[in-house]
């Protein structure tokens, strides 16, 4: 499992609206089933740097590279103020990084003040190091909204890069 940080985040008060531990988990466990072994250790190293979440994003998401990448998503926004919205995405990537992989992912969102907020770009640098399965975790972030995207899923993956994800509420091809 590979974990990076992209600067840190303050961690948020239990009474702003938002997720606790087990929420996230008990989330996690219904979405990914059986092949969340390590979902709770990723999530609880997540809350012992960001705090709550105030959303949390399931998906779907393929990506592939090649010294470049591309990754394309989509997913479900859960928000308990705002309700659910569906949200894509898509973004390229360079660097030292070859193959591919198709994941199930949660993404924790932070500091989040409403939900057209959430469509931009979020960048940071990711890491991959598994065949056939593993779970995984990086960060995200923008000025002041921070993604924690957690994935488990199947492919043979191996790098290192750095790139962004682009969030929009519509399917697009266009990952820039």
């Amino acid at each position: 499992m590979l974990l990076s940080f992209a600067g840190g985040a303050q961690a948020q008060q239990a009474g702003d609206g938002g997720y606790s531990m087990q929420e996230i988990v008990d989330a996690g466990h219904g979405f990914f089933g059986s092949t969340s072994g390590g979902l709770a250790k990723v999530v609880e190293r997540a809350f012992q740097s960001y705090g709550l979440p105030n959303g949390y994003i399931l998906g779907q998401e393929g990506s592939g590279a090649f010294v470049a990448g591309l990754t394309y998503g989509e997913g479900s926004l859960n928000t308990k103020n705002a309700g659910q919205h569906n949200v894509y995405w898509q973004g390229p990537s360079l660097g030292i990084d070859a193959g591919g992989q198709g994941s199930r992912i949660m993404m924790l969102v932070y500091n989040l003040p409403s939900v057209p907020s959430l469509f931009k770009r979020f960048g940071g640098v990711s890491g991959s190091a598994y065949v056939v399965a593993g779970v995984g975790m990086t960060v995200l972030t923008d000025e002041h909204i921070v993604l924690v995207p957690i994935r488990t899923g199947v492919g043979a993956r191996l790098g290192v890069n750095v790139g962004y994800l682009k969030l929009t509420q519509q399917p697009t091809w266009n990952p820039f």
